[in-house]
């Protein structure tokens, strides 16, 4: 008696059920490295991009950033976008439908749209996580339901229904509910800790979406309030008319 006697005893169906647990428990684990992984990478250059965004001089020394190492992160993804969209329409106007309306406008649905692909993008691969994780264990049940009925009909042709004889088949068939189980716990686990590293990503850039799209359409930052002088072209703070020098 054993898992090797198990998978020798099993027909098509039993195999064929836990292979599908492994594949999903495969699939689950490359899934829980691999986004764990990138959002490590993917934290770590966003806190880089911020510490140099929000220390910058000027708006051209964030441009110049994003154009020499590119967009690595949802932050200067965010960035790149809204300061180019800013630019087109300051430049074009509202040349096409979608640029309809004014500055603020196309920039709000700019980086709306942004917002809404980095929402996607954290988001991919998640359902197939929390599938596993809910159909696994019913998968392993289905094949001990599946075990325990080939045993007793064992048992019930063979006319020896002693307890050594029962206990044996019936135990076996239990295994494949602890293979779901196995399979499905990871699952869920790796789930919910990726859901909440999302959420805490996607509420600190819908924060940031929020200063940036203030310092663009209306030339200075929240963090300042009415202290701070707004920002010309370059992104460089303009002298007020009390900061001129006195004539002499």
């Amino acid at each position: 008696m054993g898992f090797a006697h198990f998978i020798a005893q099993s027909d098509v169906v039993g195999k064929a059920l836990l292979v599908i647990l492994v594949l999903m428990s495969a699939i689950s684990w490359y899934l829980i490295v691999m986004k764990g992984i990138t959002q490590y990478v993917r934290k770590k250059r966003s806190e880089q991009f911020l510490s140099f965004f929000w220390n910058a001089s000027s708006l051209d020394a964030v441009r110049n950033e994003i154009a020499t190492h590119g967009v690595r992160d949802p932050f200067s993804h965010l960035t790149a976008h809204a300061m180019h969209a800013r630019d087109h329409h300051a430049k074009y106007g509202a040349a096409k439908l979608e640029e309809a309306g004014s500055m603020q406008d196309f920039l709000t649905r700019t980086i709306k749209k942004v917002l809404d692909e980095e929402t996607t993008r954290l988001e991919n691969g998640l359902t197939v996580l929390a599938t596993i994780g809910a159909t696994a264990p019913f998968v392993g049940l289905f094949g001990t339901v599946w075990g325990v009925y080939h045993a007793l009909v064992a048992i019930g042709m063979s006319g020896a229904g002693t307890l050594d004889k029962v206990a044996g088949p019936v135990g076996e068939a239990l295994i494949m509910t602890g293979i779901g189980l196995a399979v499905a716990i990871p699952a869920v686990m790796g789930y919910n800790w990726l859901t909440r590293s999302n959420r805490v990503l996607t509420a600190k850039l819908d924060a940031f979406a929020f200063e940036l799209f203030t310092f663009l359409s209306l030339g200075q930052s929240l963090q300042g309030g009415e202290n701070v002088r707004p920002l010309n072209t370059t992104g460089k703070a303009a002298p007020r008319g009390n900061d001129q020098p006195a004539a002499a």
